[in-house]
């Protein structure tokens, strides 16, 4: 049985990531921050694990809970907004805790696992194109977009450092969805969305590593 663990499975995205892979057989190990949301996960047929992936001591609880279990793919999906975003507004704590959460906390995760990974040796992580530079044209958001370019070269990194393990690393874009964070006007529904970066998983290949990939497997521009 292929196993998956799967990093801020509480809600939205995450969530449906483990409904879909626990639905198709996969041994799925999901993390939430809060305990009141494991009812949901469990239900979707995950294994739950409390854990704060932007904390050193729970992250190192994850792990030690864990063992030596291996894990075919290891998919970094928490991730948080942050306020506010605009020019002139930015709170320094605030940027700090975004790019913490969303670009350090996945290579933390990563470091912590890639030792573990086996079979395909996927390490991925939801991103977005408001990280990409090329496709910057709206500007605002500057701690989002920031987290999530500075993500997309953690993965780009770790895909030169990985090599030699035979780990392959991808940047996911999720496209615009209908999730808390993807507010209620995006046209993407959740199932629709992981339905396409699952199939972006399934089909990687050591020569994508390092790649950013839309959820219709389109690649995009840094």
């Amino acid at each position: 049985m292929p196993t998956i663990l799967i990093t801020g499975a509480g809600r939205g995205l995450g969530l449906e990531f483990a409904r879909q892979y626990a639905a198709d057989g996969w041994r799925v190990l999901a993390t939430i921050r809060d305990p009141l949301k494991g009812k949901a996960v469990s239900d979707a047929g995950a294994e739950v694990y409390v854990c704060d992936v932007a904390d050193a001591g729970s992250l190192a609880r994850l792990r030690a809970s864990l063992g030596g279990m291996k894990l075919d793919v290891l998919l970094n999906n928490a991730g948080i907004y942050g306020e506010p975003q605009g020019f002139g507004a930015v709170a320094e704590d605030e940027f700090l805790k975004v790019m913490r959460v969303d670009a350090l906390a996945p290579l933390k995760v990563a470091e912590a696992f890639a030792d573990l990974m086996t079979g395909p040796k996927i390490i991925a992580a939801v991103s977005s194109m408001m990280g990409s530079i090329a496709d910057n044209t709206t500007g605002g958001s500057y701690g989002y977009r920031a987290a999530k370019a500075a993500l997309n070269m953690v993965l780009k990194c770790m895909a030169v450092d990985l090599a030699a393990q035979g780990i392959v690393t991808i940047a996911l874009s999720p496209g615009w969805v209908r999730t808390d964070m993807g507010g209620a006007d995006a046209p993407l529904d959740a199932p629709t969305s992981v339905a396409g970066m699952r199939k972006v998983l399934a089909g990687v290949s050591a020569q994508d590593s390092g790649s950013f990939i839309h959820y219709d497997g389109s690649h995009l521009g840094w």
